[in-house]
């Protein structure tokens, strides 16, 4: 994994979407995104074959177009269609059990403090996402955030350790973000909330790049 690919790390499941999920991806392609990842989560969202089938459409997209395809908290559907990646939380499954299993994807671990970030197996991982920095609605259950001051700190315990940020990241903050230490911005709403995904995409490109 390059950290290039995490400066535009879009997330996306049909619960996000106003319209089609593919076609929003594919318009935040042309946009600029460095990376997507699938979750599939909360309320609204697909289960069972419908999720497999989406989850193969976006797998396809990203193929296509050289985009890193990153799984949210589902080892076996990142199995099943040889993810690039999978992307877990501190509460839904060991960490170790995920490396273990899941040898040859890039391995993410979220993380919202200073300790998780000093506890995660880093030898072992290929980054964290970092975060909530800001208020955010898109995930019900999210923590507090941990501002710009405690990204710097977890920063400063990591070093040059791979982060993306998470939580309430749009084009006006995310320059403030990277400069926090963050080697990019990880997004749902800044992209699924406009009708038109390509310039969205982009003003998140022009904020940083």
């Amino acid at each position: 994994m390059k950290k290039e690919d995490l400066k535009l790390y879009f997330i996306m499941g049909s619960q996000d979407a106003t319209r089609d999920p593919r076609m929003i991806l594919q318009d935040a392609i042309k946009g600029g995104i460095t990376c997507f990842q699938f979750r599939e989560k909360g309320p609204g969202c697909a289960s069972g074959a419908a999720k497999v089938k989406l989850a193969q459409d976006l797998r396809r997209i990203c193929l296509e177009n050289g985009i890193p395809f990153i799984v949210n908290d589902d080892v076996e559907l990142a199995l099943t269609l040889d993810a690039d990646g999978i992307h877990v939380g501190q509460d839904v499954m060991d960490i170790h059990e995920v490396i273990e299993r899941c040898k040859d994807m890039w391995v993410g671990l979220s993380v919202t403090s200073v300790q998780e970030a000093i506890s995660a197996p880093l030898l072992s991982i290929d980054y964290l996402g970092v975060g909530p920095i800001y208020q955010t609605s898109t995930k019900k259950d999210a923590k507090s955030p941990i501002g710009l001051d405690g990204l710097r700190e977890i920063r400063n315990n990591v070093k040059t350790f791979p982060v993306v940020a998470i939580g309430g990241i749009n084009a006006s903050n995310l320059k403030e973000v990277v400069e926090a230490g963050a080697d990019g911005g990880s997004f749902i709403s800044s992209i699924t909330a406009y009708d038109d995904a390509t310039k969205a995409a982009r003003e998140l490109y022009n904020a940083i790049m």
